[in-house]
């Protein structure tokens, strides 16, 4: 058993000084902490993703169609499908979950 918190996925995070830090890598998904500042320069992925708010509110654009969102609502984003936050606040940070094995 492993349990992620989000204080710990946020102190990997500022360690690293990076943006999104894997906490779990697995076959079949992997699970992991996003946290952008003041910017998400993500593009389309290759794998389907659920992203969970974990903190923050903002909007999420996904396939053209844009939605606001606050801690705890839920996300599905299909692979290859182009999707963005924006117009977050400064707490902003989502869990990912990385569905399927990695390409390659």
């Amino acid at each position: 058993m492993q349990k992620l918190t989000v204080a710990s996925a946020l102190d990997q995070l500022k360690a690293s000084n990076a943006d999104y830090a894997r906490m779990i890598e697995h076959d079949s998904f992997d699970v992991g902490l996003y946290r952008p500042d003041k910017i998400d320069p993500q593009g389309p992925h290759r794998r389907d993703e659920l992203y969970v708010i974990a903190s923050g509110r903002g909007d999420f654009a996904c396939a053209g169609v844009v939605t606001s969102f606050a801690p705890g609502d839920v996300f599905f984003v299909p692979a290859q499908v182009e999707h963005r936050f924006s117009d977050f606040d400064d707490q902003f940070s989502a869990w990912v979950i990385f569905i399927g094995p990695r390409p390659g």
